[in-house]
């Protein structure tokens, strides 16, 4: 072939290849995303908070010494459910209907935070706890959506697998998933990062339920580190059931309560797997390139509604609605309760590079910034229909303002807003109460009587906001049997 004609060719798919390449360049700056979610974990119990001396989280407080800690980073609800279900759709989730576990599942149709980033080229994996699927509880939705389906005795219905299956995380957006919590799992592919049934396949695992989901999210990362990835790594843990192998046992010793020692060696667990993602990253070179959310979905539970709060007294194993061994020190209250305590929860931001290294914020973020920041790094069109914001101009310095005006909560009969360093709690029918939450007495002393305008400007703000809900409204009814000994314990309600 003459040399002339071989340079054209040559130069002819040169110039087809451009395009590709110039679309792999691109992917490749995309950033991966991982957010790491514990279960029930109190905002006292990382190290790097610096509020109780007997807990230790060298590897999480990495990456906040890497990173951003966020000290007024809070959740949407103060229970399980509707608080991942904020943080996966970046939206209010009552606006969807989604105030409480009986509310599952998640509506098919929401936009997730893997729908959005599928567009951007993201292949997406799911580890650990769900809880966005129908559930034992979903009485009103099996009415609706399976009528042949009735109640048990106990009044709680029994979900068929195939409605479980279309309501999992592989329904909601993410192209693979090793979702479950204790043994089984329902899976695309196994801890050795063996592709399964794509369409996901129960399988039975052995082992420690922690290093079984950091198994799965190493699988995961090596699937996946050459590509652009978001990872939701959802560690069933410090919730009860308790249980830790004597290596992380071992490691707190003295006198505590077993509780509180099963608690900490659970989160060491956790711990040690966030070590073990960070050296992955590391290894396939990709740590520089990879944004890592850290936070809880609630508070801790301390048990107060059962009369025993923090009790050294409760055995290890049990089970139910009780002390899980975890704090949320300093602040008031605890998981189901819209005070600080229920709410405000470890978060960190970790992005080398591209963060800045050991900064503390303290203006109110919210795990709703998760979904908005998420997409704005992966360089999507911002939307309106997200209710968070992009982090990142306000943690560089870039935007000095807050990136929130207004926060808001609704849940069971309770509604709250914070606005600035104002607290607004309306507990049911039983009381109201006002706190500033940036002072030392936090939620310790009620100054709604000394600020009474204050209180209806921001009753009548919450009330605006509650009108945009499904179903639409304040809950103004008579607190429910744990909420009562809850506001009573720790808040005070009136004879």
């Amino acid at each position: 072939m003459h040399k002339k004609t071989t340079s054209i060719i040559l130069t002819a798919l040169l110039l087809a290849l451009l395009p590709a390449l110039y679309a792999a360049e691109k992917n490749n700056h995309k950033p991966n995303i991982i957010v790491i979610l514990t279960d029930d974990l109190g905002y006292a119990d990382l190290s790097c908070q610096q509020q109780v001396p007997d807990v230790k989280t060298p590897n999480i407080d990495a990456l906040a010494g890497c990173g951003v800690r966020l000290t007024a980073g809070y959740v949407t609800a103060p229970q399980c459910s509707p608080s991942r279900a904020g943080l996966i759709s970046g939206r209010y989730q009552q606006k969807f209907g989604l105030d409480a576990i009986p509310d599952d599942p998640m509506p098919l149709e929401e936009q997730t935070i893997p729908k959005r980033l599928k567009k951007a080229g993201y292949v997406n994996g799911m580890v650990g706890k769900w809880h966005l699927d129908p559930n034992r509880l979903s009485v009103k939705w099996a009415h609706k959506n399976l009528p042949d389906l009735k109640p048990g005795k106990d009044g709680e219905v029994a979900i068929p697998g195939q409605s479980m299956r279309q309501y999992s995380a592989l329904g909601q957006g993410f192209d693979e998933c090793f979702q479950g919590e204790m043994h089984q799992y329902f899976a695309t592919f196994d801890c050795d990062a063996k592709s399964l049934d794509p369409h996901g396949t129960l399988i039975e695992q052995s082992g420690y339920r922690l290093e079984t989901q950091t198994a799965a999210a190493l699988a995961f990362l090596k699937r996946h580190h050459d590509e652009p990835f978001f990872l939701y790594l959802a560690y069933f843990g410090p919730h009860v059931p308790l249980e830790a192998t004597e290596k992380y046992l071992a490691r707190f010793t003295g006198k505590m309560p077993e509780r509180r020692r099963h608690a900490l060696a659970m989160l060491s667990a956790i711990d040690d797997g966030v070590g073990q993602i960070t050296a992955a990253l590391k290894q396939y070179d990709i740590s520089d390139n990879t944004l890592i959310f850290f936070t809880s979905d609630n508070g801790a539970p301390l048990g107060a509604a059962q009369g025993h709060p923090m009790a050294d007294v409760l055995p290890v194993n049990k089970p139910g609605a009780a002390w899980d061994g975890s704090l949320n020190n300093p602040w008031v209250g605890e998981k189901g309760m819209l005070a600080e305590g229920g709410l405000r929860v470890p978060f960190v931001m970790c992005w080398p590079g591209r963060l800045p290294a050991g900064k503390v914020y303290d203006q109110p973020v919210s795990t709703l910034d998760i979904a908005a920041t998420a997409v704005a790094m992966a360089g999507l069109p911002s939307d309106d229909r997200l209710d968070g914001v992009n982090l990142f101009p306000h943690l560089t310095g870039e935007d000095k303002q807050p990136p929130h005006a207004t926060l808001y909560w609704r849940f069971w009969n309770q509604s709250a807003l914070r606005c600035g360093r104002w607290k607004y709690i309306q507990a049911g029918n039983a009381a109201k109460y006002l706190f500033d939450v940036t002072s030392d007495e936090h939620e310790k002393h009620n100054l709604i009587d000394g600020h009474p305008d204050i209180a209806r400007d921001l009753a009548a703000k919450l009330s605006d906001w509650t009108k945009s809900l499904v179903p639409p409204g304040d809950p103004d009814h008579l607190l429910n049997e744990q909420e009562k000994p809850w506001y009573s314990h720790y808040l005070g309600l009136p004879d």
